[in-house]
Parts: structure tokens; C-alpha cells; sequence
């Protein structure tokens, strides 16, 4: 569980609105949409890393920590935490403001993998761009 006193870890790489249309009946944002949103930051900051086509691998690990609801603002920050020859590894958590006086929460973290991919559509080494 997240502590008052924590910051998120990395660079602000993605910012949106948690709509109905992501909602159960309850007003609970799906998991899969929070996961697809912290794939998207990922794929944005390593395209952007490796100058050019990536792929998702793995995701190594995920925890949801507080349900996401309609109307948090969803942030999502990214941290490099190791590259390979041809793969780069984030830490990517998700917090969100709550609409109501602008509090901050942790609501999910995960590890997710990454390849540069080529022309051929097989892994290429980082820096051949």
C-alpha cells in the first residue's frame, strides 16, 4: 500500500480522463483498461528511447493497489530501469487525481518489457534506429 509520503518514480508520459464507457455497473474502472493505459505509456517512451518500432514482451508484474472510479484524472509515469542489447525494461505506475480536491493516489505499478523492432519486423539492437 501506497504511503502519504511516496512521489511517483520517473517522467510524467501519459495523462487521461477514466470515462463511463471504461466503468463497470458499479462506477469501477476495468483492470484491463488501466493495464491497456500503462501499455500505452510504455510503448510511447520506448518508441521514443529506441527511435523507432517496439513491441511489448512481458509484463513482469503487476498490482493493483486502489480502484480507479469515473472521473479520476489516470497519470502515468515511467522509469527505464534496465536496457539489453535490443530490450528496455520500465517501471510504469499509474496514479490518479481524484476529481474532489485534487488528492494523488498510487493505483497500480507494473514491470513491462519491451524489443526494438525492425523493418523485418525481427528484435534490433537499440542503436541501429
Amino acid at each position: 500500500m501506497p504511503t502519504a509520503q511516496e512521489q511517483p518514480l520517473g517522467e510524467l508520459a501519459l495523462r487521461t480522463l477514466a470515462m463511463p464507457a471504461d466503468a463497470n455497473p458499479e462506477g469501477d474502472i476495468f483492470g484491463g483498461w488501466l493495464l491497456a493505459q500503462m501499455d500505452i505509456t510504455g510503448g510511447m517512451v520506448t518508441h521514443q528511447y529506441s527511435k523507432g518500432r517496439v513491441a511489448t514482451v512481458a509484463i513482469d508484474s503487476m498490482v493493483f493497489h486502489q480502484p480507479v472510479k469515473v472521473g479520476d484524472i489516470l497519470c502515468c509515469y515511467a522509469l527505464m530501469e534496465k536496457t539489453g542489447r535490443t530490450s528496455m525494461t520500465l517501471r510504469i505506475q499509474a496514479w490518479i487525481i481524484r476529481e474532489a480536491g485534487g488528492e494523488r493516489v498510487k493505483v497500480t505499478e507494473g514491470i513491462f518489457t519491451y524489443v526494438a523492432i525492425g523493418p523485418d519486423g525481427r528484435p534490433r539492437p537499440l542503436d541501429a534506429g
